[in-house]
């Protein structure tokens, strides 16, 4: 079946009402042709200058997973239509979005349901540092008399906290395989590779086939040369989620999301002393630098922490004999000896590396990239001769473009709509990523050396904005106004580059920028959004409102720049001239500007208003010449 939709505008329908772009009756600000990207449309000459015509074609009429479940595959030659080789997060969000668009799903698992995020990595790990938050609170003295509270010394069960972090994520692993069973989809026990085109083969021999193949095989714990895990003393992420013991003093190699995070975990819960190990010269590198700043004043000086920066711990030997765990410190540029650490114990957290061994690329001639495996912006990998390899993707940590595991989902479902019939690209800079210390860090989008950089190479202005959890009430009644919120925007059109937030829930609050930037929300519009008080989405919202970017929001501007791509002499124009339509921030007016020749149209805002579209039509009349 299919179904259409279409556009069209004629002579008589283009004129709009003569009423300023600032009435509350105005056009709405937020017209984005209903949301459909641009490459959704198929675009059909017009048989007259003055008319365009949009059409969506052979759309797939969906059909819920409940009606329709896990049936035949729609094409008889194959097993499946989706076979997914791996079922962490990522093949598990693809899996689900699989099904509910009609396809017949397996998914392959070797290890267990859920892989690193539920089993080893962000699910256990918030259990931890939920008991970490509370053991913090509790034994923070002035803290608790400024709510008139008194609380005599707090303890607490390691093993039962060990237990808590376990519960959690067998209750959450077997969430997810019921999710998957109740849709019909096939879970496959046993390892998976690829055999060649749209074959699998999973288990001791095994063999299905497909119309797509998605890999999702994540990563594993990247742990550097010269250093001996045994798994005791010496540690990765996955041994210190069991919680088997806390170290007086510990050294944590890497100071990223997951080292900051453990020494939230091991401060609160008695370690003596904690100490970070960073090859770079400075602490967090990865994050913005004046929230980096600010992070470290709070999170680390005031604690039992202390640092070694511009450092590579060349080797460790864990503890034996009664000796403590060897650490030799080398500088990071010259490579000289710089001193030995003997520590209770060592937690390597030097980042994750991709799990891609034994999957039987070589079989379709795949080359893997520091173990990742190559993929174009769509997800399709490419072989080693830079060509796709025809009906299949790679997702997630495999393929190293985000190493988050809603970015895996995210991709897994991108994939899904590609292959359902429906050109989809994920826009990475926007999807969000936390540290769940106390307090916590987010962030989304461009650093602001990032987003300076691309401004220099592109032309345009970097502004900031920014507010401060002291001056939201909420954070101020819970005795948390230690906080920073920043934004990093473009003040001549009001594109939003990047957020990044330290304070009380920053992970919860950084969603409203991720979907702004998603959407393509500019702050003229945002700003006037409407948030309860009092909360602390304020901070937020306050954020938006201290930007100062042009009066005019884009969305008239775009669909003019849509409208004249539609039509063949707009198209011929902007292959020509490369048009593109922004707006001024100084004069308040729509400009046209033709990048290749010094010629410029200008409409002012009473004309931009009442007749827009039949200003467009002699616009591209005029430029067609």
């Amino acid at each position: 079946m299919q179904s259409a939709f279409s556009l069209s505008f004629s002579q008589s329908s283009l004129t709009l009402p003569n009423r300023p772009l600032s009435s509350p009756n105005a056009a709405p600000r937020n017209l984005r042709f209903c949301g459909l990207r641009r490459e959704a449309f198929g675009f059909s000459p017009p048989k007259q200058l003055n008319s365009c015509r949009f059409q969506v074609k052979n759309r797939r009429i969906e059909v819920s997973a409940a009606a329709g479940g896990n049936g035949a595959p729609s094409n008889k030659s194959f097993d499946y239509d989706l076979v997914i080789i791996g079922a962490g997060v990522g093949g598990h969000g693809a899996a689900l979005h699989a099904v509910e668009k009609g396809l017949k799903t397996a998914i392959i698992e070797g290890d267990v349901v859920g892989g690193t995020c539920v089993n080893r990595g962000c699910v256990p790990s918030k259990a931890l540092l939920a008991v970490s938050g509370r053991m913090r609170e509790l034994q923070n003295e002035h803290h608790m008399k400024s709510f008139g509270l008194q609380v005599s010394a707090a303890g607490y069960d390691r093993q039962g906290v060990a237990d808590h972090a376990s519960n959690l994520a067998t209750k959450i692993r077997n969430n997810l395989t019921n999710s998957m069973k109740a849709l019909g989809v096939d879970i496959l026990t046993g390892f998976g590779s690829v055999l060649g085109p749209q074959k699998v083969k999973y288990g001791k021999d095994n063999v299905i086939t497909a119309k797509d193949i998605i890999i999702a095989t994540g990563s594993v714990p990247f742990v550097p040369k010269g250093i001996e895990v045994d798994g005791k003393t010496v540690i990765t992420s996955d041994h210190a989620l069991k919680l088997e013991s806390v170290p007086d003093w510990i050294a944590i190699v890497g100071s990223g999301y997951i080292g900051l995070e453990f020494s939230d975990v091991y401060t609160a819960l008695g370690s003596e002393v904690v100490t970070f190990i960073e090859a770079l010269d400075q602490l967090m590198p990865g994050f913005d630098p004046e929230i980096s700043k600010l992070a470290q004043r709070v999170l680390i000086n005031p604690r039992k922490i202390d640092y070694h920066t511009g450092v590579f711990a060349s080797k460790i030997t864990p503890a034996k004999d009664g000796r403590p765990v060897m650490i030799e410190l080398i500088d990071a540029k010259t490579k000289e000896h710089k001193d030995t650490l003997e520590v209770d114990a060592a937690l390597i957290a030097t980042g994750r590396a991709p799990f891609t061994n034994g999957l039987g690329l070589e079989n379709i001639n795949v080359a893997t990239q520091r173990g990742f495996i190559p993929v174009d912006e769509r997800m399709r990998v490419i072989d080693g001769n830079g060509k796709l390899v025809p009906n299949l993707y790679c997702i997630g940590d495999a393929n190293g473009k985000l190493m988050l595991a809603h970015a895996a989902s995210a991709q897994g479902i991108s994939v899904v709509e590609q292959v359902t019939g429906r050109d989809h690209v994920l826009n990475h800079l926007s999807i969000p990523a936390a540290c769940f210390t106390h307090p916590e860090i987010s962030m989304v989008g461009l650093t602001e050396p990032q987003a300076r950089e691309k401004a220099e190479k592109e032309g345009f202005k970097v502004s900031i904005a920014k507010t401060s959890f002291k001056a939201n009430t909420k954070a101020l009644a819970e005795n948390e106004g230690e906080g920073l919120a920043k934004m990093i925007y473009r003040p001549d059109n009001g594109e939003i580059l990047g957020v990044h937030i330290f304070g009380l829930h920053a992970a919860d609050l950084i969603h409203e920028a991720s979907n702004a930037i998603a959407l393509g929300t500019r702050i003229q519009d945002i700003k006037l959004a409407v948030h309860a008080h009092p909360t602390l989405s304020e901070v937020v919202d306050e954020l938006f409102k201290a930007a100062k970017a042009g009066y005019f929001s884009t969305p008239y501007l775009e669909l003019i720049s849509t409208l004249a791509k539609a039509t063949v002499a707009g198209k011929l124009y902007y292959e020509k001239y490369r048009l593109e339509l922004s707006v001024s921030d100084q004069t308040d007016e729509a400009v046209s500007h033709q990048t290749d020749e010094a010629v410029f149209v200008t409409f002012d805002t009473e004309i931009l208003n009442r007749q827009t579209f039949e200003l467009l039509k002699l616009h591209i009349l005029w430029s067609a010449h």
